[in-house]
């Protein structure tokens, strides 16, 4: 039999697929309080371990301090398990921010030779298999790189890296090296576009590929023969368009340009709205972490600013956000489970904040100061889990909040 370790929407979409292979599993999940066999033969249970398994697939999320994954001798994970019986082409997009605009791109632009997304955004790696697409586009976290061992894509697309996920990987530097552990494994014939600022990293030495190394926007439109005026994007969404475009480019042979100019980037994303009052209020709750708080930040730089922060920062070191702001008209409003840690850091760079630590409050406090010349906006640098279900849950109660102004 199979283990699984954890029973969130990965594991869930993966125990379907062995099932559909007449295979059973052992699932373990800890808030399993008791044992059930369901009609398959497949066992839950919050004690795995207990029952002889042949491999143990962990959900990506659990950390590798887990007990449940200490004690597995034959770990492997979901992208090993499935990806290596797959013949078709393959192209995953990591790093920090940006990565599931540049595979919702990838997907746009791809879709006319059958190129279909999934991972860890949308529809599930075992899901997405059923669906037999002939182009893998893979949002991959930095979970899912660490567990990984075997499989490598065609094509690799790693964005730029800034301080996330510290306390699951255990430092940044552990972070940065599930990012790069993957070119290891990648074939001659391979494609990595890879930030510059990891020139040095010891782990793309060994990568036998062909190496791009980009640092900004310029160098990705130069690789591409284009102009960055060339697409309708501003920053970061044009960084992320012109990566789309270069890997689209390595797994089709052709310049997507004039496809990709008729994406629209999501919700939740730098969203702006304007209120009864004509006043904006921009909706960035995909904001979660200091990098892409910096960039919703330098869209409005000359504007007076009224900024939501806040929520479970991960154990992120919020410098460099903290730096940017010095050269800002800004007031921090702080929210969330470190709204008091914001507090403590704004009193350290002579920073103005008000603690309101939940949304509605900050909003409350905000409408009593916002005006048509200035820019309210939520970009908490922060997971939402502390208070809401999801980022999209975050940013739906800020848009619903901002259409009942009056």
């Amino acid at each position: 039999m199979i283990a699984l370790l954890g029973f969130g929407k990965t594991n869930q979409a993966l125990l379907h697929y062995i099932n559909a292979q007449g295979i059973a599993c052992v699932i373990g999940d800890d808030s399993f309080k008791s044992e059930r066999e369901d009609d398959f033969g497949n066992l839950f249970t919050p004690t795995p371990h207990r029952y002889p398994t042949t491999l143990q697939i962990p959900s990506p999320g659990i950390p590798p301090t887990h007990p449940m994954i200490q004690d597995s001798p034959s770990l492997l994970s979901e992208y090993d398990y499935i990806l290596s019986h797959i013949q078709a082409p393959q192209i995953w997009i990591s790093g920090t921010n940006g990565k599931t605009t540049t595979t919702e791109m990838l997907e746009w632009v791809l879709r006319d030779f059958g190129g279909a997304c999934g991972g860890n955004i949308g529809i599930p790696l075992a899901t997405l298999a059923l669906q037999n697409p002939k182009i893998y586009i893979l949002e991959t976290s930095s979970f899912s790189l660490h567990y990984t061992q075997k499989v490598a894509p065609q094509c690799y697309i790693l964005l730029p890296l800034s301080q996330d996920h510290i306390l699951w990987h255990g430092s940044y530097e552990d972070y940065v090296i599930a990012k790069l552990s993957v070119l290891a494994r990648m074939s001659s014939e391979s494609v990595a576009f890879i930030p510059h600022a990891l020139r040095s990293h010891p782990l793309l030495e060994g990568f036998t590929g062909t190496l791009h190394l980009y640092q900004s926007s310029q160098d990705l439109a130069s690789l591409l023969h284009l102009q960055p005026h060339d697409l309708a994007f501003k920053e970061p969404f044009l960084l992320d368009a012109l990566l789309a475009l270069c890997g689209a480019e390595v797994m089709c042979g052709e310049k997507r340009v004039r496809s990709i100019q008729d994406f629209k980037v999501g919700d939740h994303k730098i969203q702006e709205l304007t209120d009864a009052k004509g006043r904006i209020w921009v909706n960035d709750s995909k904001g979660t972490n200091a990098d892409a708080t910096i960039w919703a930040l330098r869209n409005y730089k000359d504007k007076k600013l009224y900024l939501i922060l806040g929520g479970d920062d991960k154990g992120a070191d919020l410098s460099a956000l903290f730096e940017e702001m010095r050269g800002y008209d800004i007031m921090i409003f702080a929210i969330g489970s470190n709204a008091h840690r914001l507090q403590d850091l704004c009193s350290l760079y002579h920073l103005p904040c008000k603690v309101c630590v939940f949304l509605d409050e900050a909003i409350k406090e905000i409408d009593l100061l916002h005006t048509p010349q200035s820019i309210a906006l939520l970009s908490p640098a922060a997971a939402s889990l502390d208070q809401f279900a999801s980022y999209k849950h975050r940013g739906e109660e800020f848009v619903k909040a901002i259409n009942s102004l009056h």
